[in-house]
């Protein structure tokens, strides 16, 4: 068995820590379930071989979701920030996490169905927003929801002082 990472991020959900992992690992590659730790009998809190922890991996980065009960909830605090190659996988990532009761926020933000906050940003977006032309993209970006990358690139390319 491999070694076990020194840091990783720990999810808190209620009761549907292993279907949110099984959902993440599908969206990428380099993605995959490492174990599922269950309540042992014995103990007062939870019916025994209830899941308590799944600790997966995702594109390569290490979570752990915990079904610790309704004490805690998630929030735009914290969330998962994903670098997109293009439009296409912005796309196809965007549409997943917002399905069955995911919801659409500002600036490339979102929540999936499990409530888990992301940041869906194309790479390109980051060079166009951080570039000479930065001031003009800012302000197209804050009118999107999910990122669009031809909007950003044609307030890039318009003359000073245009509105996109």
């Amino acid at each position: 068995m491999n070694e076990q990472p020194k840091v990783r991020t720990c999810l808190w959900f209620d009761d549907q820590a292993l279907p949110a992992a099984e959902f993440y690992v599908s969206l990428m590659p380099g993605s995959r379930i490492d174990r599922v730790s269950r309540y042992p009998e014995g103990q007062d809190m939870y019916e025994p071989g209830r899941v308590l922890v799944v600790e997966f991996t995702l594109a390569g980065t290490p979570y752990q979701a915990l079904n610790g009960g309704p004490h805690f909830t998630l929030d735009e605090a914290a969330s998962i920030s994903v670098s997109t190659e293009d439009q296409t996988e912005t796309d196809r990532l965007w549409e997943a996490l917002i399905a069955d009761g995911g919801a659409e926020s500002q600036c490339g933000w979102l929540k999936d169905r499990f409530g888990l906050s992301w940041q869906i940003v194309p790479k390109r977006s980051v060079e166009l927003l951080s570039g000479p032309q930065a001031a003009k993209v800012w302000p197209a970006l804050m009118q999107m929801k999910k990122i669009d990358i031809a909007g950003l690139e044609a307030a890039a390319k318009a003359p000073e002082g245009a509105m996109t």
